[in-house]
């Protein structure tokens, strides 16, 4: 009984692309997530280690970053199709090239140009702590808030040692998913009401806040929560750096004015903090 090889085929998942396009202050955002998977004459990579006919999954990464920066990323319909007919007409070894993409959408903050608020996915929250004598304590929240300012943020002046990369810069995408916590003084007339109160007040305050720090914008977060809400009186803030690194596109001769990035995944930075009333009450308890 002979062996022979079946079905194959092989690709890059989950290139994460950023595509901003800036037209003057107002700007806009395409943010997708691209998998190629290519099959054709793929015989002798497998049976003998030959990769004459490969085209190396890095590269197909490369090819997405290039198209973002030669094309634009419009219709994902028609940039999927853009990649795959590139790899088939390429390369003389593809018969079929498979390209899947997800798009993430943004809602753009009212105040702001340049500030926008992951559509879907945000999660409500809430903690009820209840006691023998009669205590109640509110603990509202929300998780997965993404937000994302295209520009306005910078990070420099920081402390440097032997190991740092990390170079200065005054102009940065600023992207986190929100983790917030609000214990309430006392209990408001509508707790929906509150809550889209207090989501207005985070988007404002991040959309607002010309960012030296990450660390700054959440204290600001905080702070207009309680300017706004006089019935919280203390918020906790869980606030992920979602780093975006700016793609060098040189090695295909394109420049990258800021336009095209990588959404990375991990490491993060975690910043995280509480913004409280001097006055604020005891919770008597880890209320988190």
């Amino acid at each position: 009984m002979s062996i022979i090889l079946g079905p194959n085929r092989y690709g890059k998942a989950e290139t994460r692309l950023v595509r901003v396009v800036r037209d003057g202050a107002v700007h806009h955002l395409k943010d997708v997530n691209v998998s190629s998977s290519l099959s054709g004459d793929m015989e002798a990579v497998h049976l003998t280690g030959d990769n004459a006919a490969v085209l190396p999954t890095d590269t197909q990464k490369n090819t997405v970053y290039a198209f973002a920066g030669k094309h634009g990323v419009g219709q994902i319909e028609e940039f999927a199709r853009l990649l795959a007919g590139h790899f088939v007409d390429t390369q003389p070894a593809i018969r079929h090239a498979r390209v899947e993409i997800e798009e993430y959408f943004w809602d753009r903050i009212p105040v702001s140009g340049h500030s926008f608020v992951r559509a879907g996915g945000e999660v409500r929250t809430c903690v009820v702590h209840h006691d023998g004598d009669g205590r109640t304590t509110v603990v509202s929240g929300l998780r997965d808030l993404v937000l994302l300012n295209t520009t306005g943020s910078e990070f420099h002046g920081f402390a440097v040692d032997e190991y740092t990369t990390l170079q200065p810069t005054s102009d940065r995408v600023l992207a986190t998913a929100v983790t917030a916590r609000w214990r309430h003084a006392s209990a408001p007339d509508s707790f929906g009401e509150s809550y889209t109160e207090v989501r207005r007040c985070l988007l404002e305050a991040f959309a607002g806040t010309h960012s030296l720090s990450l660390q700054q914008t959440l204290y600001a977060m905080g702070k207009r929560v309680l300017d706004t809400c006089d019935g919280i009186c203390e918020v906790r803030l869980e606030m992920p750096n979602k780093h975006h690194f700016a793609v060098d596109l040189s090695p295909f001769g394109l420049d990258n004015a800021g336009e095209v990035f990588h959404a990375a995944d991990r490491p993060y930075g975690l910043i995280e903090g509480g913004v409280l009333r001097e006055d604020a009450p005891d919770a008597g308890f880890a209320w988190e």
